[in-house]
């Protein structure tokens, strides 16, 4: 269960992978976090610049002065820098069950507030409500986008248990097929007692499709 909001260090991890890119301002980095959001999240503006004059003090980063924009403070990644960015990419990657009960938490705190009788929130009269439409909206919006980054939604039947003993099952079986070989061949499967060998299953290559916002 996650007690906060997104995982510690994101926002640090996104300016180091931008910066890693290429030199950029502080506004220009919350317009690009924003557009990678598909704009639903923005990092206040005072969460940005202190990560910055902090990565420069650590020599993480350095300022860049460019002629034609005196006045904008770049900021470009140092070695140290890259070498930070490479164990913040290991942290990240270790927070995606973090990031996952973010969402989940959120759309649960959503759908209560349209379902449960505990909160009468007033019906504005805007775009947006707590509704089974605008709920709908937004599983919606997911799929969509599902498909345009990963392939083709499929409903997974399955409870939470079953689904992340699976995953820890499919995780196993990859680590096995990436198994030393000879330059490279199909580390060796046989059953006890048995001659033949089972060849690891082929990967599936995952299709783009795509997606209306």
């Amino acid at each position: 269960m996650r007690k906060s909001g997104p995982p510690k260090g994101l926002i640090s991890y996104l300016v180091l992978e931008l910066l890693d890119e290429r030199p950029r301002y502080g506004y220009e980095l919350l317009g690009e976090i924003t557009e990678i959001s598909g704009g639903h999240w923005e990092p206040s503006y005072g969460s940005v610049y202190p990560i910055l004059y902090k990565f420069e003090e650590e020599g993480v980063a350095e300022r860049v002065e460019r002629e034609e924009e005196p006045d904008r403070k770049y900021f470009a990644l140092t070695d140290a820098g890259r070498e930070e960015l490479a164990e913040k990419r290991r942290e990240i990657g270790g927070e995606a069950r973090d990031f996952g009960d973010v969402v989940l938490g959120f759309y649960h705190l959503y759908a209560a507030l349209a379902t449960d009788d505990r909160f009468e929130v007033a019906d504005a009269d805007a775009e947006w409500g707590y509704s089974e439409r605008d709920s709908a909206w937004i599983v919606e919006q997911m799929i969509r986008h599902h498909e345009r980054d990963f392939g083709e939604f499929e409903r997974i039947d399955a409870s939470p248990d079953e689904f992340h003993a699976e995953t820890a099952a499919t995780d196993a079986d990859a680590t096995d097929s990436d198994g030393a070989g000879p330059e490279g061949t199909e580390p060796d499967r046989t059953e006890p007692g048995s001659s033949e060998s089972v060849p690891a299953d082929d990967a599936e290559e995952s299709s783009s499709g795509a997606a209306d916002d």
